[in-house]
């Protein structure tokens, strides 16, 4: 496992996945008709921030400054996904939908206001707290918060464990 980083197959099944789980998504967009929420669209670019990180990494695993920047992005995505997808179920079960709703616009920064560029990836119109799909009793944040877990678990297994090694060298 602390090989992994510098090999170029785990960076194509990670930027594979990731990359897959997109398209479902917008499968879902565009053909199943599920309208995305903001949590969705933060849910979705995190993924987009994974799948691209994954295609760099499996660029040029060789170079260590690659390696880095993938390794170090691909944590903060999944991390932003895993905590999105934590919210928006916190939103679906929890929160009282009288006095909790999400914006109708993504908080993207004025200088990339993905949602006006891009607005069939990123534009959001559903309601955060509906619950439009699931599969064997979880909702697709549900799903998502799982595979964000996983893919921050091995991330940080790998930091880790690479780390480890150099220090014992």
């Amino acid at each position: 496992m602390a090989h992994w980083p510098a090999q170029r197959t785990p960076w194509l099944i990670l930027a594979t996945s990731a990359t897959l789980l997109v398209f479902a998504a917008l499968w879902f967009q565009h053909v199943q008709g599920l309208v995305p929420c903001v949590q969705c669209v933060y849910q979705r670019t995190a993924m987009m921030g994974v799948a691209l990180l994954g295609w760099i990494g499996f660029t040029a695993p060789h170079l260590l400054g690659v390696r880095l920047i993938a390794l170090l992005g691909w944590i903060g995505s999944a991390g932003a996904g895993l905590y999105s997808a934590h919210h928006h179920i916190y939103l679906q079960t929890r929160a009282n939908p009288l006095f909790t709703s999400c914006s109708p616009f993504p908080d993207f920064p004025q200088w990339a206001p993905l949602h006006e560029w891009f607005p069939s990836l990123f534009a959001a119109g559903g309601l955060c707290t509906d619950i439009d799909w699931s599969f064997l009793g979880l909702s697709m944040p549900g799903w998502l918060r799982i595979i964000f877990a996983v893919y921050l678990v091995i991330a940080v297994s790998v930091v880790t464990i690479r780390l480890l090694r150099l220090r014992r060298l």
